[in-house]
This record gives structure tokens, C-alpha cells and sequence, in this order.
């Protein structure tokens, strides 16, 4: 609406209210029939294949909402963690709605490199009765690296979340940047690093940016922790560091854990980088960001 002419707004203000015809019958023009024979055969045609169509939407839609694939699910769980959408399950209000956005994020754009929903998962969901943005990694989806469009997808979260006064929680367990594509992650004002100008400019106009580190958080990860007005990590789960442990071992030979290199003690209590520790996920999330 903001977009339209002030005769724009007063065409669709008085098409509103009295609706088209009389506005055609007063300029002489005769309505047009807008009965639809639905025994014809172009309609059963057009319904044919718009059912078509939707079946691939909801086969696509529910491939998307399991994740980066068997193998890579049976890993994470493995691990003791929860998927991304289980972990917004648990963050908002028992029964209350979450708004995906962009489900199919990612569909067919990078030829065989399968990336459901953008490796990432944004949506509008309530918690206390306060309606929140939320943005999950998926890190069965190539270890939750960003591509291209994960960062669209974030960018674009965090400008609704701008325009509506969102909160915006950040459960992150997350690989950084996609390298074989960084060239194309980096480079423009609104691409890689706009996330992380987002995130202070949101914070710099009262909009409250809430981190929940649930697993390891290598380079652009740990700039999403670290920027945020309030840090949650979770014990022997949670990591924040530029460069994980093969990385270091790679570069000077030193063997080190992910909890001496970034680990939530090591955060909570030397770096300062994190506020709050928490002992499981459920801890971390409805329970401290909650409150």
C-alpha cells in the first residue's frame, strides 16, 4: 500500500467499499460474467493440473521438513540433540502457531547440492504471549554452512523483524560460510556481512537480540553468538570459535577439544563472551530465554 498513488489508494478505498460494478455501469461498460462452468473441459483440465501442482508442493514441502537427509538426522540425534523445528517447538508456547517462512528456500539452486530450507528455518512464533523472530540453523543440512540464500533468508527475516518490532532469537549451531561459494556470500552490501549489521542495528533501536548456542558455532556462527545482547550456551553441547579444533591442529599442530578451545565454562567464566549457562536444551531455551 505504501508503494501505491494517493489516486491508487482512492480507486482501491471506493472499489472496497462498493465494489467494481457500479463503478463500470456509471462509465458505460458492461461487467463481464464471472461464472465459471466447472463441467467444461478446460476447467477439468486447469484443476487436473492444478492439483498436480500441488501435490509436488506438499512432496517437496515434506521432504524440506526432514531435514538434510537420513543419514545426517540419525547423526544429529546420535548426539542427543534436537532438529531445528523441535527446537522451536520447545522455545514457543505449547500450541500456540509458528509462521515458516520460506520452506522451499533453496530448491534446485545449487544442482545436485541438496540445501531444504535454506539450511536455515525462519519463522514468527510466540513466547509469553509476545510474538518473536525466530531464525534455527539446520545442521543436517551440510553442517548448517551458509549459501547464498541462507543469507537472503536471514536478511530477510531480520528486516520483517525490523519493520514489526520483533524480538529475534537465534538458535545457532552453525558452519559458517559455504567456502566453495564464499565469493558469492561475501562481496555485496546485502549479502554475508549485512546479517551482522542487521543484528546491531536492530539491537541499536531497543530490538532485543537473544543467542542460544547449541552446538558448535564456527566463524560467522560465533559472529551470530557474540553479536547478540544476550548470549545462552549449553554445556558439553555448545562451542564458539573462529576455527575449530582440526583447523588449530592444522595450523600449529596443537591438539585441542572443543570445549578448551570454545566451550560454555570457557565462555561463561574467562571470555566473557557468553551470559548464560545452561545445562541442557530445554534449559537453554524455554527456560532461560523465556524468562
Amino acid at each position: 500500500i505504501t508503494t501505491m498513488s494517493v489516486n491508487s489508494l482512492r480507486r482501491a478505498s471506493f472499489i472496497r467499499v462498493g465494489g467494481v460494478g457500479p463503478v463500470l455501469q456509471r462509465r458505460g461498460m458492461a461487467t463481464i460474467d464471472g461464472a465459471v462452468d466447472i463441467t467444461s473441459a478446460e476447467y477439468r483440465a486447469n484443476a487436473d493440473r492444478m492439483g498436480e501442482q500441488l501435490a509436488e508442493f506438499r512432496a517437496l514441502t515434506t521432504r524440506a521438513l526432514q531435514g538434510g537427509g537420513e543419514r545426517a538426522v540419525k547423526l544429529h540425534r546420535s548426539r542427543g540433540q534436537l532438529m531445528p523445528r523441535e527446537r522451536i517447538e520447545a522455545l514457543v508456547d505449547p500450541g500456540s502457531p509458528f509462521l515458516e517462512f520460506s520452506t522451499l528456500a533453496g530448491h534446485e539452486l545449487y544442482g545436485d547440492d541438496y540445501v531444504p530450507s535454506a539450511s536455515l528455518i525462519t519463522g514468527v512464533g510466540v513466547i509469553h504471549g509476545r510474538k518473536v523472530m525466530i531464525a534455527a540453523n539446520d545442521p543436517t543440512v551440510k553442517g548448517g554452512a551458509a549459501y547464498p540464500i541462507t543469507v537472503k533468508k536471514q536478511n530477510r527475516a531480520q528486516q520483517i523483524a525490523a519493520e514489526n518490532k520483533l524480538p529475534c532469537i537465534y538458535l545457532l549451531q552453525a558452519a559458517g560460510a559455504n567456502l566453495p561459494l564464499q565469493a558469492d556470500i561475501f562481496p555485496d552490501a546485502n549479502h554475508g556481512g549485512r546479517t551482522f549489521y542487521n543484528m546491531a542495528q536492530l539491537s541499536a533501536a531497543g530490538i532485543p537480540q537473544i543467542s542460544v548456542v547449541l552446538g558448535s558455532c564456527t566463524a560467522g556462527g560465533a559472529y551470530s553468538a557474540t553479536m547478540a545482547d544476550e548470549v545462552v550456551i549449553v554445556r558439553g553441547k555448545g562451542a564458539i570459535y573462529l576455527g575449530g579444533p582440526p583447523l588449530v591442529k592444522a595450523a600449529t599442530g596443537e591438539i585441542v577439544s572443543s570445549e578448551e578451545l570454545g566451550g560454555a565454562d570457557l565462555h561463561c567464566s574467562i571470555s566473557g563472551c557468553a551470559d548464560h549457562l545452561a545445562d541442557d536444551e530445554p534449559h537453554g531455551g524455554r527456560v532461560l530465554v523465556g524468562s
